[in-house]
C-alpha cells in the first residue's frame, strides 16, 4: 500500500518533469526547420514605390538563401496603421513580418492613438537600407549653398518660402528641424505630392525645398534645380560633390531615413538571428546594393541591439521637432 500510495503521490512530478523535457527542445526545434513554408512580409505601402521595389529586392535574396518564398504582401493605407496592426497581432513563429521604416518613428508622435507601439509589439530584425534627403533650389536662383539660404532667412525674416510634402512627413519634418536648429523665419509651404513640390519649385513658389533624391533625380539631371546640400551625417557616395547639411554650416543636423524588418513580439530568438544573418548578406550583395543605390539609398544591415536603439532614438528626436513646430496629434 505504501509503494503504491509513494508511486501516486509522485505520479505528478513525474508528468510534469516528463511534460518540461518534451517541451523543452521545441523552440530549437522550430528554428532548424524554420522556414519550412513561404514567410510573408507585410509591406505598409503601395506597390511600386521605393520601399516596395527595394524591399522585393531584398526579399528575393532570403528566399534563395533560406530555401522558401519571402512574399511581399503590400498593405496600403491610414499611414500604415493596418499593415503594422497584422503584424503585431500575427503568431510569433517567423512566418509574418512587417516592412519598418523611419517614418513609423514619426508617427508615434503624430497620432493620438495607433492601435499597435512600435517598442513593444515588434521585435526589430535589421536595416535593409538607409537614406537622406537633399535641400534644393532652383538652379537660376542666388541660393546656391547652405550659407545662401541662412544670410537671406535673417537678412529678410518670414520672407523665404520652404516647401516639402505631407505635414508631418520626414521631409516637413527636416525642413522643422533645419528652421529650428538655424533659428530663423521662414513661412513652410505644404504640396501633397513631390511633382506639385517641384512645379512650386521651378515656378518659383517656394525658394527651397525637402525632397528625396529619387523623387527630384529627373529634376537634377536635366540641370533645372541644384542640390544644394544632403541631410544626412556623411556625404552619399552617389554625390560625393554635395556637402552634408552639418558641414555646410548648420552643427548637429543630421535627417537620415531608414528601412528595416521586423517580427511580432515573442518571435524565438534563433528565428530572429537567422532572419538577421539572411538580411545583412542580401543587403551586402553587389547587385542589391547597385539597384539600391539606382534610387539614391544605401543598401545597409545593422544587428537587432542597433536597430532597436535607433528606433528609441528616432521616437524621442522626432517628438522634440513635433512638439517645437506645434503639430496636433491626429
Amino acid at each position: 500500500m505504501n509503494t503504491t500510495a509513494g508511486i501516486a503521490r509522485r505520479f505528478p512530478v513525474w508528468l510534469m518533469v516528463a511534460g518540461l523535457l518534451a517541451a523543452a527542445p521545441m523552440p530549437l526545434r522550430a528554428a532548424d526547420e524554420y522556414p519550412s513554408r513561404p514567410v510573408r512580409i507585410i509591406v505598409p505601402y503601395g506597390a511600386g514605390g521605393i520601399a516596395d521595389v527595394t524591399m522585393r529586392l531584398t526579399a528575393r535574396k532570403m528566399s534563395e538563401s533560406l530555401g522558401q518564398q519571402f512574399i511581399i504582401d503590400n498593405r496600403p493605407g491610414g499611414g500604415g496603421v493596418a499593415g503594422m496592426k497584422a503584424v503585431a497581432t500575427s503568431p510569433p513563429d517567423g512566418y509574418t513580418l512587417s516592412m519598418i521604416g523611419g517614418g513609423l518613428t514619426i508617427a508615434k508622435s503624430l497620432f493620438k492613438f495607433l492601435p499597435y507601439d512600435l517598442e513593444k509589439d515588434f521585435i526589430p530584425i535589421s536595416t535593409t537600407a538607409a537614406y537622406g534627403l537633399l535641400v534644393a533650389t532652383k538652379r537660376s536662383s542666388s541660393l546656391k549653398s547652405v550659407q545662401d539660404i541662412l544670410a537671406a532667412a535673417r537678412k529678410d525674416p518670414g520672407k523665404l518660402n520652404f516647401g516639402t510634402i505631407n505635414p508631418g512627413s520626414a521631409q516637413h519634418l527636416s525642413a522643422e528641424l533645419f528652421r529650428s536648429l538655424a533659428r530663423i523665419d521662414v513661412t513652410m509651404v505644404p504640396y501633397k505630392t513631390t511633382p506639385e513640390l517641384l512645379t512650386g519649385l521651378l515656378r518659383g513658389d517656394i525658394d527651397v525645398a525637402f525632397e528625396y533624391d529619387a523623387g527630384l533625380r529627373p529634376a537634377l539631371e536635366e540641370h533645372s534645380i541644384l542640390a544644394v546640400a544632403f541631410t544626412g551625417p556623411v556625404r552619399a557616395s552617389h554625390i560625393p560633390d554635395v556637402p552634408t547639411v552639418a558641414e555646410a554650416g548648420l552643427a548637429g543636423y543630421d535627417v537620415t531615413s531608414w528601412n528595416g524588418l521586423a517580427a511580432p513580439a515573442g518571435t524565438p530568438a534563433e528565428i530572429v538571428g537567422l532572419l538577421n544573418k539572411a538580411i545583412n548578406e542580401a543587403v551586402a550583395s553587389p547587385d542589391v546594393k547597385s539597384a539600391v543605390a539606382n534610387f539614391g539609398m544605401e543598401a545597409r544591415g545593422s544587428t537587432t541591439a542597433d536597430l532597436q536603439a535607433r528606433i528609441k532614438a528616432d521616437v524621442d528626436k522626432w517628438a522634440k521637432v513635433i512638439a517645437q513646430a506645434g503639430i496636433e496629434k491626429k
